[in-house]
């Protein structure tokens, strides 16, 4: 799948892809000279086209279906991975993946949205959308790395939180909320990595962490672009505006102090090299893991309040404003006594 933008770079592709069969077919070693040439091209087209990308290309790239999801990172990264299903309370959701493996010699838990990569996947995992047994199993997951003291990881890629009848009626804000709570005071470390799409709640749900890390390419924000402009602007097709109002991207997001940090991504995106991009998220985990098997348990859940404590800006009017009125009644008086003495 290749998308628009994307298009002159098929075509030298092609192009080369051309020339070698020719070569191989006819041994014309001259060929090489160009097939160089067209590579070079190829290279240099690649990095102006990727590295001014919009926001709604980010976008596109995060949706890509070669992208790797959840599981491919976790047979990449961990070793020893043991797959626990069910919440206890109703079934098991499919589009969260939950369970223990060894990194970096010791165990740990992992939660990870999971999309599928064919029809009949897709609909197994709920495209990747959870429903309230999804986090119900995420949050005992947690609970269970907390008792031994296990570092968690959670990997998100989600367009969002399933918003069927049946989820609701189960209790789907219920089951997110909770999830909210009890995140903010797990007492020990929790590892977050936006691997795709970050969508609204869904991805909030197991985003409690101490510290976000975002692949280039991936998005993370309230809601998706078409959801915010069927609202705002009351036309599904102005998507594009929206991303970009949005402020979805991971460098606008490390702007903002959402994220900690932006994890680089292979020209073109993690699904070009699914190796390099696993390596790259596992030595960010390794920094920031052994940084926080240092932590006590109440400086870990201090550290985790004060990172989402000091997102955002805003200005208290009341204050400022009862400042200037006490600062103006101060100067009044001293300024009539010296008009007075002259």
């Amino acid at each position: 799948m290749t998308f628009d933008f994307e298009q002159p770079v098929v075509e030298i592709s092609s192009r080369i892809e051309n020339l070698k069969n020719e070569l191989q077919k006819t041994g014309n070693l001259n060929l090489l000279e160009q097939i160089d040439i067209l590579e070079k091209t190829k290279k240099q087209l690649m990095e102006e086209i990727y590295s001014c990308l919009t926001p709604w290309q980010k976008v596109q790239i995060a949706r890509h279906p070669q992208r790797p999801y959840s599981l491919d990172y976790i047979k990449k990264i961990f070793t020893n991975f043991t797959e626990l299903r069910g919440d206890r309370f109703f079934s098991d959701d499919q589009a969260l993946i939950c369970g223990i493996a060894e990194f970096d010699r010791k165990s740990i838990a992992i939660i990870g949205h999971q999309k599928g990569r064919t029809i009949q996947e897709n609909m197994e995992r709920n495209f990747g959308m959870p429903h309230p047994e999804g986090y119900r199993k995420a949050l005992r997951i947690m609970k269970l790395a907390e008792k031994f003291k296990k570092p968690i990881i959670t990997f998100i890629d989600t367009a969002g939180a399933y918003p069927g009848i049946a989820a609701e009626e189960r209790g789907q804000a219920e089951a997110i909320a909770r999830n909210l709570r009890e995140m903010s005071a797990i007492k020990v470390p929790i590892i977050t990595i936006v691997i795709g799409e970050g969508g609204s709640g869904g991805a909030l749900g197991i985003g409690i962490s101490n510290k976000v890390l975002c692949l280039e390419n991936s998005y993370y924000s309230v809601i998706s672009p078409e959801g915010c402009a069927a609202i705002l602007f009351r036309d599904a097709s102005k998507a594009s505006q929206a991303a970009y109002d949005l402020k979805l991207t991971a460098k606008d997001l490390l702007d903002l102090k959402i994220i900690d940090e932006i994890i680089k991504e292979p020209l073109g995106g993690a699904h070009r090299d699914v190796d390099k991009t696993s390596q790259d998220i596992k030595l960010a985990l390794i920094k920031y893991i052994r940084k926080y098997n240092k932590m006590k348990a109440e400086d870990i859940i201090s550290d985790r309040y004060l990172k989402f404590r000091n997102i955002g800006v805003y200005n208290d009017s009341a204050k400022n404003s009862a400042k200037n009125s006490k600062k103006t009644s101060t100067d009044s008086p001293h300024k009539n006594t010296e008009k007075t003495k002259k």
